[in-house]
């Protein structure tokens, strides 16, 4: 992750709009602010979500509210909940998708 130049910045998550990302099952919703290359992004998972596609992006995750369960293509599953995060590097070997029982709230620099 490379951040750009940017000045000081505040957000105020409650005033970026809000975009709809259907999953295989259930939907995420998220609010994105976006400069360069860099995203940070508040999303919100459904209950009974299941992302469409495997993602091989880099991310900081951080889990808010809820439940998150991350696999790896290569079969490895993990359980996220409040205050824990993961850390993944750009096409990696570590593709992954993201599910929730129960629905999730997260925080995510990518």
């Amino acid at each position: 992750m490379n951040i750009p130049p940017l000045p000081f910045t505040v957000t105020d998550w409650s005033g970026v709009p809000r975009t709809e990302h259907p999953g295989e099952t259930g939907q995420a919703t998220w609010r994105t602010f976006a400069v360069g290359d860099l995203r940070v992004r508040m999303v919100e998972y459904t209950p009974g979500y299941l992302a469409d596609h495997w993602c091989d992006r880099g991310h900081v995750l951080y889990v808010l509210e809820g439940e998150l369960d991350t696999e790896l293509r290569d079969g490895r599953t993990f359980k996220l909940l409040p205050g824990m995060s993961y850390q993944v590097s750009d096409h990696g070997d570590a593709a992954h998708r993201s599910s929730t029982r129960t629905g999730a709230k997260l925080f995510i620099v990518d």
